[in-house]
């Protein structure tokens, strides 16, 4: 039986030690904190995921919160005017529902199952020294940890990533008591707000620790007016500003969050992180080798709602090299290999949330435009956030955009 060491208990990290489990590796699992300290502490993302990566956890049997967690059936985009008026506002209706679950719910319960199933879960928090020696000991040792000193191991790929500096300020409010928005109460989307020059607003349907809840996530160009979070600590001050920032530049979004309150002490996140692609393997003192696994390769600003999704494919992924890989060694050149396989999709995601964090070109905003009288055009863009490498076909190259847009507008005048 072949034994794999997986260091960091996130998606992809957790992902992967439950699908080696399942097919009979000895697996042991590093976690910094218990399940009960996931559980009850700060929360760690927004985790939206779209029907591909969704689809991995029914396959594995951990899509425990399914049923639960609201059926995020769309995807909205809405522009700011100057005058904080909604220039566009449209909805597109995507093909298989997305849901998030909160992760402090999902990676508590995750850890759970791998130790109930036999797994071999160890709480301890690694540092280099230590994954020298567990070289040795392991067939293969991978890095999910994101962040610390681990990570360090991981040379930035220059080629790859044209951000030296982050892009955006984060903050994230979880919280209870929003309102439908009127346009579409049947059915729960996922809102993209974008003020052009200052940031973009998420409002998105999420299933936390004390039940349902709205996730509300400001992005804030650095420098500009929603880089205000920095320095707050309290909570209930990171939410006053959160909707004051909202009445301000988007005022129909704060329309229905004037009774909202925080689901919970721990339920706001701010911070801000270059969006990096690293090389997968890293070299430790005595000569052993790791693969970085997950948003340790690539960390994508969160912009396009990538990043839990990037981290399930990345596993899946890696899941499937393994398993070809039978009982030859895990050398260099088969992690080199593995890495690249994932990058095949991934670049698509990575190209595409870096053009999204620059200032759109004009047939970008023709495209987003179109979309709020042509409902395909609106479907096929919500619905390239479960397939980005759909993107290349009509979203990057102006003339590509231009036929896409003459090809559904013929079509609609002809119906």
């Amino acid at each position: 039986m072949r034994k794999i060491l997986i260091v960091g208990a996130g998606q992809s990290g957790l992902q992967l030690a439950l699908g080696l489990q399942s097919r009979g590796y000895e697996v042991t699992l590093m976690s910094n904190r218990t399940a009960d300290e996931v559980r009850s502490g700060r929360v760690m993302s927004t985790q939206c995921m779209f029907d591909t990566a969704l689809q991995y956890e029914r396959d594995y049997q951990l899509n425990f919160w399914e049923s639960q967690a609201p059926r995020i059936e769309g995807l909205g985009v809405s522009v700011a005017a100057p005058d904080s008026s909604r220039a566009i506002d449209w909805v597109g209706k995507l093909d298989g529902f997305a849901q998030s679950i909160d992760q402090r719910v999902k990676m508590a319960g995750w850890m759970e199952t791998f130790a109930q199933r036999g797994g071999q879960l160890v709480i301890h928090g690694a540092a280099v020294s230590d994954l020298d020696y567990f070289s040795r000991t392991y067939d293969l040792v991978m890095v999910s940890a994101g962040k610390g000193e681990l990570v360090s191991m991981f040379g930035r790929d220059a080629s790859r990533s044209p951000f030296d500096a982050p892009q955006r300020a984060l903050a994230v409010a979880y919280v209870h008591g929003m309102g439908p928005r009127p346009e579409h109460p049947e059915f729960d989307a996922v809102r993209c707000n974008l003020v052009p020059g200052v940031g973009e607003l998420f409002v998105m349907p999420t299933l936390t620790t004390s039940g349902r809840a709205d996730i509300l996530f400001w992005e804030g160009i650095p420098g500009g007016p929603l880089d205000v979070f920095q320095g707050i600590k309290d909570p209930s001050e990171h939410l006053a500003k959160t909707l004051e920032l909202m009445e301000r530049f988007l005022p129909w979004e704060y329309a229905r969050a004037t009774k909202v309150e925080l689901t919970d002490a721990n339920g706001t996140l701010a911070g801000r992180y270059a969006p990096t692609v690293r090389k997968p393997i890293g070299r430790l003192p005595g000569g052993g080798l790791v693969l970085g696994v997950g948003d340790v390769v690539v960390a994508n600003d969160p912009v396009t709602g990538q990043g839990s999704n990037t981290a399930s494919k990345c596993a899946n992924s890696y899941l499937n090299s393994i398993l070809e890989h039978g009982d030859r060694e895990f050398d260099a050149e088969w992690m080199q290999a593995t890495f690249d396989r994932h990058w095949e999709n991934t670049q698509h995601v990575v190209k595409w949330t870096n053009a999204m964090l620059g200032v759109p070109p004009e047939h970008v905003l023709n495209l987003i435009g179109a979309a709020g009288q042509l409902q395909p055009v609106a479907n096929r863009f919500a619905n390239g956030f479960n397939n980005p490498a759909d993107f290349e076909n009509f979203f990057f190259d102006p003339e590509k955009t231009n036929a896409y847009l003459a090809e559904v507008s013929g079509a609609a005048s002809a119906a």
